[in-house]
């Protein structure tokens, strides 16, 4: 069992930047592949928008992001980033991350992920 708490979402105008962490606590940290998933306003949630194997040695990002998000962990504190660059007003969802119990795989699947936080929202104006 492990759980995850977000942080870090808020207001930013379009072309800005946003830092999101998920700090977990439970089991190994280092046992579990990550991702950051998000829901829009009136939409079903997004498949992955970033994910990151157990090591950091893989990554996969949604066609969305790529270029503009960068994933990364740190196994020391037990925590994962998202660092949201050129923000546009179509990112403005709230952002979940999750923990899958298949480490070596960033998968863009969310069946592959067994824990979820609670979502932090982020809000982009035009």
């Amino acid at each position: 069992q492990v759980q995850l708490v977000e942080s870090g979402g808020g207001l930013v105008q379009a072309g800005g930047s946003l830092r999101l962490s998920c700090e977990t606590s439970g089991r190994t940290f280092s046992s579990y592949a990550m991702g950051w998933f998000r829901q829009g306003p009136g939409k079903e949630r997004e498949f992955v928008v970033a994910a990151i194997n157990w090591n950091g040695g893989n990554t996969y990002y949604a066609d969305s992001v790529k270029g503009r998000f960068t994933i990364s962990r740190d196994n020391a504190k037990n925590t994962v980033y998202l660092q949201m660059n050129s923000l546009k007003p179509e990112d403005t969802a709230v952002y979940y991350c999750a923990a899958g119990s298949n480490r070596y795989r960033s998968s863009w699947r969310a069946n592959d992920y067994d824990f979820w936080g609670q979502g932090t929202q982020v809000t982009v104006s035009s």
